[in-house]
């Protein structure tokens, strides 16, 4: 007795809209450099007639790489759309949606910088210059002088940790340190009201043996030192914070 077998069965095939094909080529000739950076991109008339689509797509195409931030619009005689690299913004607004959209925690934060801050401080006594320690240097010097004001303390501090991850040369975390900049400035809110002087006093210390292995390029310290400060500024901002605070709710 013959057996049925049963047939294949084809699924809906996607077909991309002519402005999505669009959007893809000028992306890739974008990010190989075909269409550089600073320069107009031809105009939309040219990109219809030369493509065969329509102006509607053509601008539909432009408005996507808009969005990513791949092309800024000019205005003005020799203006138009000119392409771009993607900026830390970038970044910054993909992070705050998933963020918001996953309820992510402030634990979550505070093991983030656990896990990335101590290897770039290793990386920065191996990469630093004597810019880079210039800034870390000017960074502490205003932590110091603003030791009772506490806002300008604050900012100071961020803009200690900032040095150091600039100082790794690192573009792919200096990129992810900058999109969760935000977050950082407004979870410093939850730990100024308990920075007595002797945490403050204790951070400046810390701040200052790191610094100091940076400048000895002794990274496996460097590492150490970051990672033993970080530590115990988990331990006291658990203390008055619960990490399970949603960090949507600090910005």
């Amino acid at each position: 007795m013959p057996t049925t077998q049963s047939r294949p069965t084809l699924g809906r095939i996607q077909v991309l809209k002519a402005s999505g094909v669009l959007a893809e080529h000028l992306r890739e000739g974008i990010l190989s450099g075909t269409y550089v950076v600073g320069a107009a991109l031809p105009t939309e008339r040219h990109l219809a007639e030369t493509s065969g689509l329509s102006r509607a797509s053509v601008r539909e195409a432009l408005r996507m790489l808009e969005v990513e931030g791949l092309l800024a619009t000019r205005p003005g005689r020799g203006g138009g759309s000119v392409p771009q690299l993607p900026g830390h913004d970038a970044l910054q607004r993909a992070i705050a949606l998933f963020i918001r959209g996953r309820h992510i925690r402030f634990g979550a934060l505070l093991e983030v910088r656990g896990a990335i801050e101590p290897p770039l401080a290793r990386l920065a006594a191996i990469h630093r210059s004597e810019a880079d320690l210039a800034e870390l240097d000017a960074a502490q010097a205003g932590m110091e002088a603003a030791f009772s004001e506490l806002p300008a303390w604050t900012e100071g501090n961020i803009r200690w940790h900032s040095a150091v991850v600039l100082a790794s040369h690192n573009d792919l975390l200096i990129g992810f340190w900058k999109a969760i900049g935000p977050l950082r400035y407004a979870a410093s809110g939850l730990d100024e009201p308990h920075n007595s002087p002797a945490v403050r006093s204790a951070v400046i210390g810390a701040h200052r043996r790191v610094a100091d292995a940076i400048r000895a390029r002794d990274g496996a310290a460097a590492e150490r030192r970051m990672a033993h400060h970080i530590s115990a500024y988990r331990q006291h901002i658990e203390a008055q914070t619960s990490p399970d605070t949603e960090l949507a709710t600090l910005e």
